[in-house]
């Protein structure tokens, strides 16, 4: 007899439909498996024979084919074990189901018969919805994943047998709210908070800019001067995430197998800090079959590079696609994946070996020293950092009488208020934020009077700054508009974006355009 069922590949972060064919005739007794299958999936035919036979199940002693199609997308992992096994019972006439075209079936089986948790179980439910499925079987520890999702049934499984019963009508498995998942992840509260930091106003300013645009920034100046300090509690003004956004990041933690029953949703922006010795292919993802890295699990939040100039050059590079593009493409002989990766950069790095230049009363470097430091982060790389903010020592007065600062609550409802700004003029466009502006759209939204084109054609003139220099320039001054609720761009909102973006002109000589 022939019997199919579905399933759900992951390709990248997305799920794809699989079709799992069984075949059950007379012939010589063998199992058999085809479909470009990696070693996991061929391995399934043992897992599935025996978790079968401690079930209860007597399979007959006749020829066995699985066929898992499309042929020509190689199926990974161990989620097929429970299709496999559906399709060969419902082949041998051991499943009386006759709505099982309507299903979705994925999980990992144990030799006794348990369904074990697969990664990916977010993008597995909304592949299936999105493939007209009604019902979607999970294992139980991924069930609280998959039901986040509306509009298709996830039912979560402890054993094969339950799942035999269900279908054959003998005991039917209980059914649980659709939004569980969600109600089950309380809001994250942050351990830290701008109110923390006294003193500093330029970093908090250029911060908040930073964060408003969603322009990348770098913290630069001597040791122990709050740069990591500030970095770390950009998630805190952040807005909250949209459902559409916890769908997305979700989503990419689940195909990792970073969530669990107790955080089933990523709930806060990510805030990832990968030491400076990762290597290009941990940031970018990697390996035989293409796996998220860094930048797609920093997408939605925070990438966070401390001491940037110790990081190797060829990984540093790595960013420059997706600075520009909000993606990373990794491609393989056998295909090409392509990865979210829309984050706000944040680095941070001393301005020389030793820390304290240009002050030369503490500093001992030599030029050349503070030059070739400098020199290991490229202009290009420079050209896609929006903002560069100077850390200054704090004094001790400042240390110990300071007073408390603003608290990320405030900072936040300023920085809400500007990406409804944002998200009312880009209506209708893929874009949401100032930094992804491109020409036609700095015409259009970046338009200035008289007085302040004359100003911005002598900043042009007397710092000599290149078209992007020009460019991130507006996108920046518009920011710092959106913040103050005004529709145009003055003089000083101007100006305060020249200040934003060349502070660090002593430390590059000014090529920092």
């Amino acid at each position: 007899m022939y019997s199919k069922v579905h399933s759900i590949g992951i390709i990248g972060v997305e799920g794809v439909p699989i079709l799992v064919e069984a075949d059950v005739s007379d012939g010589l007794p063998g199992f058999s498996m085809v479909g470009y299958l990696s070693s996991q999936v061929k391995e399934a035919q043992d897992r599935v024979r025996t978790a079968l036979k401690n079930s209860g199940f007597r399979i007959p002693a006749k020829k066995i084919t699985i066929n898992l199609s499309p042929a020509d997308i190689r199926k990974e992992g161990t989620a097929f074990d429970l299709p496999i096994a559906i399709a060969i019972l419902s082949a041998s006439g051991m499943i009386l189901s006759a709505d099982l075209l309507n299903c979705v079936f994925s999980g990992e089986l144990g030799l006794d018969g348990t369904v074990k948790p697969v990664p990916g179980a977010l993008s597995i439910v909304l592949a299936a919805k999105r493939d007209g499925k009604t019902i979607c079987y999970l294992p139980w520890k991924n069930w609280g994943e998959g039901a986040i999702t509306n509009g298709i049934e996830v039912v979560g499984l402890h054993t094969l047998k339950d799942l035999t019963d269900h279908l054959n009508g003998v005991n039917k498995l209980q059914k649980f709210p659709e939004d569980h998942g969600l109600a089950k992840a309380a809001k994250k509260t942050y351990d830290v908070d701008f109110s923390d930091i006294g003193g500093q106003p330029f970093l908090r300013r250029a911060t908040e800019v930073a964060v408003a645009g969603m322009h990348n920034i770098m913290y630069i100046g001597p040791a122990g001067t709050g740069k990591t300090m500030f970095a770390k509690r950009i998630p805190t003004i952040m807005p909250s995430l949209s459902f559409e956004e916890i769908m997305e990041i979700s989503k990419i933690y689940s195909v990792c197998g970073l969530l669990s029953g107790e955080n089933p949703i990523m709930n806060s922006r990510p805030f990832r800090s990968p030491h400076h010795t990762i290597s290009p292919q941990a940031l970018a993802g990697g390996g035989r079959i293409p796996r998220p890295g860094e930048l797609t699990l920093a997408s939605g939040g925070v990438l966070f590079l401390d001491e940037l100039s110790e990081f190797q050059r060829s990984t540093i590079e790595i960013l420059r696609q997706p600075l520009e593009e909000g993606e990373i493409t990794i491609t393989r002989t056998h295909g090409a994946y392509l990865f979210p990766a829309k984050f706000l950069l944040a680095a941070a790095m001393n301005p020389c070996p030793c820390g304290f230049y240009p002050d030369r009363m503490k500093c001992r470097c030599s030029e050349s020293q503070v030059n070739k430091y400098l020199g290991r982060i490229s202009k290009p790389i420079l050209d896609r950092i929006d903002i560069c903010a100077e850390s200054s020592p704090v004094s001790y007065k400042d240390l110990r009488q300071g007073e408390k600062g603003e608290s990320s609550a405030s900072i936040r409802t300023r920085i809400e208020l500007a990406r409804i700004m944002q998200l009312e003029r880009f209506g209708g466009k893929s874009m949401q934020f100032n930094s992804s502006m491109k020409k036609p759209d700095l015409e259009k939204y970046c338009s200035l009077d008289k007085a302040e084109e004359s100003f911005l054609k002598q900043i042009y003139d007397s710092m000599g700054l290149s078209v992007r220099g020009y460019e991130k320039i507006l996108k920046i001054a518009r920011t710092i508009a959106d913040l103050e609720s005004s529709e145009t761009i003055t003089k000083k909102h101007l100006a305060e974006a020249v200040g934003l973006r060349s502070r660090e002109s002593k430390f590059w000589g000014g090529i920092y355009g």
